[in-house]
């Protein structure tokens, strides 16, 4: 997938998707982190993406303006680890050093580097949370992938594969465990249905405060972005 650049302060950029399907060009703005995506017909060419770009340029930042604003992870910036809010600092060495209440990243790239820790991070706790309750279940699962995904925080497949959102490792840690419940429980009921309800509870216990967590702060994980900033946002 391409990327197009709408001029400006700031300046938007503006993910570039091709749909054999498409029979119009469209624009869309996530709800959940603000990525602004084009699509275009296959045979439509780049130019009039552009110029339909140009011609709903007020549309696209009116929708952007009402975004939560989003965080480019850099030194100096907070983000939630655990739940827990953590400042970045610059480190020495070449390992992420992770302290209470801080995280020291070195090197010339700490976003990138700061994604792969957590994501390495987000894959040990998935895993050991997962590992539990299929043990209590009495299931195994086939495999463990994690995602930015950016519609769910988890699903399990009907041949027993896991996925699961590796940002999860921001999140209080029993909302983690939470979804790893969830999903080991579709190892035995693929399903929605009381049943699996009753099963999620067994394993997890009341799980309304973390689904409750998820439905209106769940969101907000989205708005640390892992990449450098746009030229109108930095300092």
């Amino acid at each position: 997938m391409s990327e197009l650049c709408l001029p400006g302060d700031p300046e938007v950029r503006v993910r570039l998707r091709r749909s054999p399907r498409a029979r119009r060009l469209s624009l869309r703005v996530s709800a959940l982190d603000g990525r602004v995506t084009l699509t275009l017909p296959q045979r439509v060419p780049e130019r009039e993406g552009r110029a339909f770009l140009a011609e709903k340029e007020d549309w696209i930042r009116s929708h952007l303006a009402r975004q939560p604003d989003q965080i480019y992870i850099a030194p100096g910036q907070v983000l939630p680890l655990d739940g827990v809010e953590t400042e970045i600092r610059p480190g020495i060495g070449r390992r992420v050093l992770w302290h209470p209440g801080r995280l020291e990243v070195p090197g010339p790239a700490p976003a990138r580097r700061l994604e792969r820790f957590l994501r390495e991070l987000a894959r040990d706790r998935l895993a050991a949370a997962s590992d539990h309750y299929a043990a209590r279940l009495g299931r195994r699962y086939q495999s463990l992938t994690l995602r930015d995904t950016r519609s769910r925080w988890g699903s399990c497949s009907s041949a027993g594969g896991l996925m699961y959102s590796w940002r999860l490792i921001l999140a209080p840690p029993e909302v983690l465990r939470y979804v790893a419940a969830h999903e080991v429980a579709h190892l035995q009921e693929m399903n929605h249905s009381p049943a699996f309800w009753a099963v999620v509870t067994d394993l997890y216990g009341d799980y309304a405060s973390a689904r409750a967590w998820l439905r209106t702060d769940g969101n907000t994980l989205h708005r640390y972005r892992f990449e450098d900033a746009p030229a109108g946002e930095r300092d």
